[in-house]
């Protein structure tokens, strides 16, 4: 005789059956236990739980109970969402795709395209880093000098109707394969040779795909009210978010006056403009030593720059022009603040100083011998230098606006690359050591706003730079005690300590502080 079962018993086997295979199955991939735990807004932090699934942040809350391929316990450590690099020099990237350097720093994302240089054409590059593969996110912004060259070389003259109309054409193509906005390096050649107006109507190809607009000034020194008053008037007439990038006062006699462009920046805030900045936490900065060569004598290019020389009235004023940027500008009045970072031709230099440099040949170390010797750098192919030539009041003064983000202006690098600014290895780590914890210019949140929610915000990144369930789990999790920079001025090339793990789309880039060659990043493209 055949016993059937009473429906009502099968149903409860079988409820108990699901539960059974549910409290073994693995509900989450990963899971951040007892963390304190700053959603990036700038508010205070919560010591609570995270659970992430197919790369999502997918629940927030008392998790103790749940399961997951990998269970970090954050206890003691913070957890932020991923840093969010606001200026960044990618240009290595295809080779350095790992973006070691940036993601040790607990970076996530990095804006790249910066100073008016950027990839082109976009699409073609942007669809080839991402099959190559990448350690973090990477956005890009076109560069007004790239698009000015293609269409113009290094003529220092206004584009023609029919020119102007070529490189609007190159924006818009640019903005519609996904770039974030146009960059401009005003200080650079060729965009040195532009009128605000050329400026503008570029800008407003940008404007019109919801792009933002960054900015290397055409001055920051002693023409940097100037340089300010033109990236806000881009903005109203261009109608235009604009960042005025690695914002700082440089040389002596503009030292302090931070104060006045921060009441330049608010005074246009006042009135509706979107102007923000971002900031890089050092004291010196970074570029080619053609930065102290005046940009009319580097018109044409390279060969045109050596006949200049040659000729003794033009290379009187060039000199002129150089010890006039040694004594109030780039140069800081000191040749010893001029340091050698890259120099293919004499390697034996990089780390050295100008002063140094002077001593070798026998010369007195006079602003007019530097002179000579920058003519012949540039005759030998040129240089990188770093430029100790601001003040820390104003590095400080800028770091606390509440629209200041951070961008370290860093190249990607790996150990023994020349002599770099120790910023490519230390930016973040470094706010957050040395300004939040020892001395207190920030307080923690508001450094980490700075870092994620205002980036984000800035670039309408509506999936990340938030802990929130549905966004994407870009995670830094540091040790608040011990997180510092190590990258010094005289040995660069140190990794930063402190970053305990690091999550690019829920992929453990950093694990237990050691990298992970994992290429979890994604190529971004404005929407």
């Amino acid at each position: 005789m055949i016993h059937k079962t009473p429906p009502f018993v099968s149903t409860m086997i079988l409820l108990v059956s699901v539960l059974i295979l549910s409290s073994c199955s693995e509900q989450y991939d990963l899971l951040i236990l007892n963390g304190t735990v700053y959603d990036g807004k700038g508010g205070e932090p919560v010591v609570t739980d995270i659970a992430i699934k197919d790369s999502i942040i997918v629940a927030i809350g008392d998790l103790d109970n749940a399961k997951a391929s990998r269970i970090i316990n954050a206890e003691g450590l913070s957890v932020s969402p991923g840093f969010i690099d606001m200026h960044a020099h990618l240009e290595p990237i295809m080779k350095l795709n790992s973006c070691e350097s940036h993601v040790r720093q607990g970076v996530t994302t990095a804006l790249g395209g910066p100073d008016g240089s950027s990839p082109y054409p976009m699409k073609a590059f942007m669809d080839s880093l991402q099959q190559k593969g990448i350690g973090m996110n990477a956005a890009f912004l076109v560069g007004h000098n790239t698009v000015r060259r293609n269409i113009m070389g290094l003529e220092n003259r206004s584009p023609t109707p029919e020119e102007l109309k070529a490189m609007e054409a190159e924006i818009d193509s640019a903005m519609k394969d996904g770039a974030y906005g146009i960059s401009t390096g005003l200080k650079y050649l060729p965009g040195a040779f532009s009128k605000v107006d050329e400026v503008i109507d570029l800008s407003k190809v940008a404007s019109k795909y919801g792009g933002i607009y960054t900015s290397h000034l055409r001055e920051e020194g002693l023409g940097l009210f100037d340089a300010v008053q033109e990236a806000i008037q881009i903005s109203k007439d261009a109608d235009i978010p604009v960042i005025l990038t690695h914002h700082k006062a440089i040389g002596k006699p503009m030292w302090g006056k931070s104060a006045r462009t921060l009441a330049m920046v608010d005074s246009a805030r006042a009135k509706g403009l979107d102007i923000k900045m971002d900031q890089y936490p050092y004291a010196a900065s970074y570029t080619s030593i053609s930065v102290l060569i005046p940009s009319w004598a580097r018109a044409g290019g390279q060969e045109e720059f050596k006949a200049r020389v040659e000729d003794p009235v033009l290379s009187d004023s060039i000199k002129n022009g150089i010890v006039f940027n040694i004594l109030n500008d780039r140069g800081g009045s000191d040749l010893d603040r001029i340091q050698f970072a890259k120099v293919e031709w004499a390697p034996e230099l990089e780390g050295k100083t100008l002063k140094y440099w002077c001593e070798q040949h026998n010369l007195e170390p006079s602003v007019e011998n530097g002179a000579d010797l920058v003519i012949k750098a540039q005759l030998n192919g040129g240089a990188s230098c770093v430029y100790h030539a601001m003040a820390e009041e104003d590095v400080e003064r800028i770091m606390k606006h509440p629209m200041t983000m951070i961008g370290s202006d860093g190249r990607l690098v790996e150990p023994g690359m020349g002599h770099p600014h120790p910023r490519w290895y230390g930016t973040f780590p470094r706010v957050l050591g040395l300004y939040v914890r020892e001395k207190h210019t920030l307080e923690l949140s508001e450094a980490i706003r700075k870092m994620t929610y205002l980036p984000a915000q800035s670039l309408n990144l509506t999936d990340r730079g938030l802990i929130k369930e549905g966004m994407r789990a870009d995670i830094t999790i540091f040790n608040p005690e011990t997180i510092i920079d190590k990258a010094t001025f005289e040995k660069p090339h140190q990794y930063s300590e402190g970053i305990e793990y690091v999550l690019v789309n829920g992929g453990l880039a950093v694990d237990e502080g050691e990298f992970k060659d994992i290429k979890s990043g994604k190529v971004l493209r404005k929407q």
